[in-house]
């Protein structure tokens, strides 16, 4: 599975914008290996540290798409105002970028970790979330919910799903339908 999994079984209320519904997982999935925007590993103590007492997503984006180059001053301004709110997200960048170099200079340009260019990781997290850019339908296939730009809100101290904003169908408004209340993505 999906970076290693510890067997456990639990169960987590995962709120959306109209319904409430229980979903039982018999495994925890850990987070994928994260960079800071130059590219260093962040060791698992500092990302437990840089991510506790936050939200966390995954934000999975391109700097030559123009829907996510759109998107991304209102996701600035959300990310600003959960802060002043006292409800701090901190957004991991997916990059489908072309290059190690272009998706070094989005995350920078962002503020964002990310995860390694090099490496399945971020592979993994596309099959995983099914999200892709339709350019990338040759690579991952037909079986996708979204592209870009869209994040997947994980619950606490894993990458496991909590919540699903779909930037690419919705734009800025789909921001509202991230589950900043819900304790269950609160990192500790």
């Amino acid at each position: 599975m999906l970076f290693g999994v510890r067997n456990c079984v639990r169960s987590l209320i995962l709120a959306g914008a109209s319904t409430t519904r229980q979903i039982a997982m018999s495994a925890t999935v850990t987070m994928p290996p994260v960079q800071d925007f130059r590219g260093v590993a962040i060791g698992a103590d500092a990302l437990a540290s840089k991510l506790a007492g936050r939200r966390v997503a995954l934000y999975f984006s391109a700097g030559w798409c123009p829907m996510c180059t759109s998107f991304e001053p209102a996701l600035q301004k959300f990310r600003a105002a959960a802060d002043e709110s006292g409800k701090p997200i901190e957004i991991i960048y997916v990059g489908s970028d072309r290059s190690q170099a272009d998706q070094g200079q989005r995350a920078a340009s962002l503020n964002m970790m990310q995860v390694p260019f090099e490496g399945d990781a971020r592979a993994e997290l596309k099959k995983a979330h099914k999200v892709w850019p339709g350019s990338e339908v040759m690579q991952f296939g037909m079986g996708r919910r979204s592209g870009v730009p869209a994040l997947v809100v994980l619950a606490a101290n894993s990458a496991v799903e909590l919540g699903f904003i779909p930037a690419e169908s919705q734009g800025a408004k789909a921001l509202g339908e991230w589950p900043t209340d819900d304790a269950a993505g609160l990192f500790q």
